[in-house]
């Protein structure tokens, strides 16, 4: 058995690790995936509702929170620690595979009294503020990066058994999104682009935040990270009258397979979208340290621009086919998490 542990406060790490399950199923590995949010108080969890609202608010509020926030291990009662571990225990775990640094602190006691393979996957290419808590927990630790500062992609999840959609089939429209939470300074960047005449796919928060000037999207309202181990699935906004029920939702990895270019904040998650599509990134502003080094890296690669540099040269795009051509076949080359599992070390 393999447990991939995720934090539903971190989509660009909670999709990555239910990518990684849903391949080593396919694969025929017995694999459940924990929340780590799943096993809160129900007072804790809505205060993690509200800060998601406050950070959609304000970007700043966000990276400053990444400072002052407390570990949410605190939070867990004895009680919850034990029937953890028990579950654990009755699942015949046999391996961990950790997207939040969060964990570790939890698997600390229960590796020193039953020694267990423990992988922690960092998807950003420096340390993200999960894993700078945790470096004193669980030693014996495997750790593998999906990017570095230091210009390398070691490692990859292989999201897709498609190849990226060709340059020419693509349908020119741009993917504009705050990533999992919806914050910074997208929509104010898509009403810029959209003014220039640019057609959108435009994910906003919740229905009510929907523009007539792009194609809008929502995360579907009845889909929570805690809740339900199926990928964050999109309905369109205003609703299709001809879907009542939402049968039509779409995944936004789907949106990103078909565009000419994802503008967002550079998450851990983004860059995986952007590496497995083939599709450049266009970066807007940061939420914190990682992802600034995230988008020097996709910088530095040749995988992406700054909004600000795509825009003096009056959004060209003849500016984005280069980034495409450079990112093509770039996901065949770092080794394959799959093999690093499923083989007895990595």
């Amino acid at each position: 058995m393999i447990a991939v542990l995720t934090s539903g406060v971190a989509l660009g790490a909670h999709v990555p690790g239910l990518r990684l399950a849903q391949r080593l199923r396919e694969h025929g590995a017995d694999v459940m995936v924990d929340v780590l949010e799943r096993w809160l108080p129900g007072d804790r969890l809505a205060a993690v509702v509200e800060s998601r609202r406050r950070f959609q608010r304000d970007l700043r509020f966000a990276v400053a929170a990444q400072g002052l926030a407390t570990d949410p291990v605190d939070d867990f009662t004895p009680q919850a620690v034990g029937a953890l571990e028990k579950h654990w225990e009755e699942r015949g775990v046999e391996t961990f595979v950790v997207f939040s640094g969060f964990w570790l602190r939890l698997l600390d006691g229960y590796l020193g009294r039953r020694p267990t393979r423990t992988v922690a996957c960092h998807v950003d290419a420096v340390v993200s503020p999960s894993y700078r808590r945790a470096g004193r927990y669980a030693p014996g630790t495997e750790h593998v990066w999906l990017a570095r500062e230091d210009g390398t992609l070691p490692w990859t999840i292989p999201v897709d058994t498609r190849p990226p959609i060709p340059w020419s089939a693509r349908e020119g429209r741009l993917l504009v999104h705050g990533g999992g939470w919806a914050i910074g300074s997208y929509r104010d960047r898509a009403r810029e682009l959209a003014g220039a005449g640019l057609p959108l796919d435009l994910i906003v928060p919740e229905a009510p935040a929907a523009v007539g000037w792009a194609r809008c999207f929502t995360l579907d309202p009845d889909w929570h990270p805690w809740h339900d181990d199926g990928l964050p699935p999109l309905l369109g906004v205003p609703a299709d009258p001809a879907d009542p029920g939402g049968q039509g939702r779409q995944l936004p990895y789907e949106l990103a397979r078909s565009a000419s270019a994802i503008v967002s904040k550079p998450g851990g998650g983004t860059l995986l979208d952007s590496l497995w599509t083939a599709t450049p990134l266009i970066l807007l502003e940061p939420a914190g340290s990682h992802e600034a080094a995230n988008g020097r890296l996709w910088r530095q690669l040749g995988f992406a621009l700054s909004y600000d540099d795509w825009s003096a040269c009056g959004f060209a795009p003849e500016r984005l086919e280069p980034l495409h051509r450079a990112l093509l076949g770039a996901a065949a080359r770092p080794r394959n998490l799959l093999d690093g599992l499923l083989t007895p070390r990595i």
